[in-house]
């Protein structure tokens, strides 16, 4: 079996407070899945240890003895939902420490495909805490995120277009959430309202990523990438996804896209640099 594992974008982040219970942070985002994904070959073994491996371009940072792949497994066995075993091998397209919720994205993909059920809100809980709590976005699909706004529900011609660029900077979440000093009133748009294309735009370009500066602050290439992006012919807005570091434009269309990726890739060769689109 081979799956598709999808990459976010966050369109906007907003960073609201910290739980005091758990430590993590209650945030209000506006995301959207997007073509960019890393692929993943699954099959049933006989041994009795499962054998994950990656490759790709991205495959050698991520840690081979502890990932979400063997965390989401060892959760899974530990509560008696499945039994056998596997082997598992990922090829990592998207890039990691990037704020792409590629290895989040990986582990929920690994658990839809083994389950092929409800994950109930208990165990939901504990993969939050493990994998991520990304890992709510990518569950989006089985009903328990009611509070969660998805932009990928409106009609195709709301498409949006992005030129992606990674700059060789592995962002640790945990660490930019430790810098978190103020934080923002929750939003209370309802997605109701929309009725067209320019007005989704204008509500976006007015969001914006609270994490943003912070990580600005550590990489200054984050800053100089993403005002460079957003002067490019066609970008409405340029941003940073997540806690970084993948900076990002929403573009008028495919062309704009492609033909700004075309001079970013001649200015900075030495980054990762893609168009990609909503799904």
């Amino acid at each position: 079996m081979v799956l598709k594992s999808f990459s976010k974008i966050n369109l906007s982040l907003s960073v609201n407070r910290k739980l005091k219970k758990t430590g993590l942070h209650d945030i209000q985002s506006y995301f959207c899945l997007i073509n960019l994904f890393d692929q993943i070959k699954i099959k049933k073994i006989q041994d009795p240890k499962d054998k994950v491996k990656f490759q790709g371009k991205f495959a050698r940072y991520v840690k081979t003895k502890r990932n979400s792949i063997i965390a989401a497994l060892a959760i899974l066995r530990e509560r008696n939902v499945i039994s056998n075993y596997y082997s598992i091998l990922i090829n990592k397209k998207v890039p990691v420490f990037a704020g792409m919720g590629g290895g989040t994205s990986n582990a929920v993909c690994l658990i839809k495909h083994l389950v092929r059920k409800k994950i109930n809100k208990n165990l939901l809980s504990i993969l939050d805490k493990t994998i991520g709590s990304d890992s709510r976005l990518f569950f989006y699909e089985q009903g328990f995120l009611k509070n969660l706004k998805t932009v990928n529900t409106f009609p195709r011609k709301y498409r949006l277009y992005f030129l992606l660029v990674y700059p060789n900077v592995r962002c640790s979440t945990q660490y930019i959430y430790s810098k978190v000093r103020k934080y923002s009133s929750k939003s209370k748009y309802s997605f109701n309202k929309m009725n067209n294309k320019s007005k989704f735009i204008d509500l976006l370009i007015n969001k914006n990523n609270d994490l943003q500066s912070i990580v600005e602050n550590k990489f200054p290439i984050i800053k100089k990438l993403i005002i460079e992006i957003g002067q490019k012919k066609g970008c409405y807005f340029s941003r940073m996804t997540g806690s970084g570091s993948v900076c990002y434009g929403v573009f008028k269309s495919e062309k704009t896209a492609k033909a700004a990726l075309t001079r970013i890739r001649l200015k900075y060769p030495q980054y990762w640099s893609s168009v990609a689109k909503t799904i």
